[in-house]
C-alpha cells in the first residue's frame, strides 16, 4: 500500500474534479501498525459475535438501527434523537416531522437491503434500492433517488468555485461503480475483509455517485459487507456513533487519501472505529443482559400484574415508547387497568412519561435507551 496512488485531479474549466484509481487490484500490506490493528479488530468482532448467541439479538439490533439511523441522519444535518424515531407520525410535532421521516427511511432502507443480501450479492443494484428507499417521499426525492447522478456534486462550499471536494464526473460512475463491485466479490483477492470494506467505503464517498444521501448510504454499506461476508450473522455493528464522534478526523482522513495517498492512515482510523464500536457493542449486550434481571426482579412485587408487566416490558425492548392503547393491545385488558400498569412501572422508575400532559400520554423505557448512550 505504500505505492498506493488514489487518483488526480482533473481541470474541467474553471473546476478540477478528482478521478480516483481502479480498487480491484492486488493489494500488499506490510505495515506492522496496521497489521496489528487488524488482528485486534477480529478479535473484538469475534467476541461481539460470539456474545451476540447469548441474547435476543432482535432486541439489540432494533434499537442499534435506531440508533444508527438517527446518528447517521445527524451527521447530514438532521435532529431526531432515538426517542423521536420510535414515535408515530401523528406523535411527532410538525416543525420536526420532516427529519423523523429521514430517520424511518434509514430504518427501512438498513431492513430491506439486509433481507435483500438473501436474494442479491453486494452490488450496484443493492446500493441503488438501499438509495431509493431512503430518499422516498423526504427532501431529497427530487435528486434522482436509486440513480447514479447525471451531473457534477461537490462536497462543502455553496458552489463548485468554493467546494471542499469535487468527486468525479458522471461519466465515469457507472465504471467505477462496477470496479467497486467487482473488488466486494472478488473472492480470490486475499486482502482481509476489514481492510476490503475499509477501502470500499473510502472509494464509495470519493465517487459520491449520488446527488443526495452519499454519506448515509455509505455508512450503511459497512454493515451490510460484514452481513454479506458472514462475519457477522446478523447485522450489529454500527459506525455512524465513532465517525459522529470523531467527524473531523473522518473527513481529514479521507481527503488525506485523497491528496496525500496516505490509504494506510485511513485504515487505520477505520479499524480503530472497528474496535471501539465492537467493544462498545459488547458492554451495551451486557448491560441489557444485567437490566433485564434488575427490572424482572422489580415487576414481581406487582403481584398479579407480574406477568402483563413482563409481556409489556418484552415488547419495549423492541419499541421503547409506548401509550395506553398499544398496552391495552398487548395485555388484552381494560383502559383502567393499563393505565395502572403504566403508572406502576412509572413510580417504580421503569418507565418515564415524556409528554407532560394529561391525555394522550406516552412513556419511554429510559433506562434501556440510556444504555445505547
Amino acid at each position: 500500500m505504500d505505492n498506493f496512488q488514489a487518483g488526480k485531479y482533473i481541470s474541467q474549466g474553471y473546476y478540477s474534479s478528482f478521478q480516483p484509481e481502479n480498487i480491484n487490484r492486488k493489494w500488499f500490506v506490510n505495515d506492522l501498525e496496521l497489521l496489528n490493528l487488524l488482528s485486534k479488530a477480529d478479535r473484538e468482532i469475534g467476541r461481539l459475535d460470539m456474545y451476540s448467541n447469548y441474547v435476543n439479538i432482535d432486541l439489540f439490533i432494533k434499537m442499534h438501527i435506531a440508533k444508527e439511523a438517527t446518528l447517521s441522519s445527524k451527521i447530514e444535518g438532521t435532529q431526531t434523537n432515538v426517542e423521536e424515531s420510535f414515535l408515530r407520525q401523528v406523535e411527532v410535532s410538525n416543525e420536526k416531522r420532516d427529519d423523523w421521516e429521514e430517520v424511518q427511511n434509514y430504518i427501512k432502507a438498513m431492513n430491506q437491503a439486509v433481507d435483500l443480501l438473501e436474494e442479491l450479492p453486494f452490488s450496484s443494484r443493492l446500493i441503488r434500492k438501499a438509495h431509493k428507499t431512503l430518499l422516498k417521499g423526504v427532501r431529497g426525492e427530487t435528486k434522482q433517488p436509486g440513480d447514479f447522478r447525471k451531473s457534477q456534486n461537490w462536497i462543502g462550499g455553496a458552489t463548485l468555485k468554493d467546494a471542499i471536494f469535487i468527486p468525479p464526473v458522471h461519466t465515469t460512475i457507472s465504471s467505477l461503480m462496477s470496479d467497486l463491485e467487482c473488488f466486494a466479490n472478488d473472492e480470490l483477492n486475499q486482502l482481509p475483509d476489514l481492510l476490503k470494506i475499509g477501502i470500499i467505503h473510502y472509494q464509495f464517498e470519493t465517487i459520491h455517485p449520488f446527488l443526495d444521501g452519499n454519506g448515509r448510504v455509505g455508512r450503511l454499506l459497512i454493515t451490510l459487507y460484514l452481513v454479506n461476508k458472514n462475519i457477522f450473522k446478523r447485522p450489529v455493528l454500527y459506525l455512524s456513533d465513532f465517525f459522529e464522534r470523531n467527524r473531523m478526523l473522518y473527513y481529514d482522513n479521507l481527503m488525506r487519501v485523497r491528496n496525500n495517498d496516505n490509504l494506510i492512515q485511513w485504515l487505520k482510523f477505520f479499524l480503530v472505529g472497528i474496535i471501539e464500536t465492537a467493544q462498545k457493542g459488547v458492554n451495551t449486550l451486557d448491560a441489557i443482559l444485567k437490566l433485564k434481571q434488575e427490572v424482572e426482579i422489580e415487576v414481581k412485587s406487582l403481584k398479579g400484574r407480574t406477568d402483563d408487566a413482563l409481556i409489556l416490558l418484552d415488547f419495549l425492548y423492541t419499541h421503547p415508547i409506548i401509550d395506553v392503547s398499544k398496552v391495552e393491545e398487548l395485555i388484552g385488558k381494560s383502559n383502567v387497568t393499563s393505565y395502572k400498569l403504566l403508572s406502576d412501572l412509572e413510580n417504580m422508575g421503569i418507565l418515564e412519561e415524556i409528554t407532560n400532559s394529561q391525555r394522550n400520554r406516552i412513556f419511554a423505557f429510559r433506562k434501556y435507551i440510556h444504555l445505547f448512550d
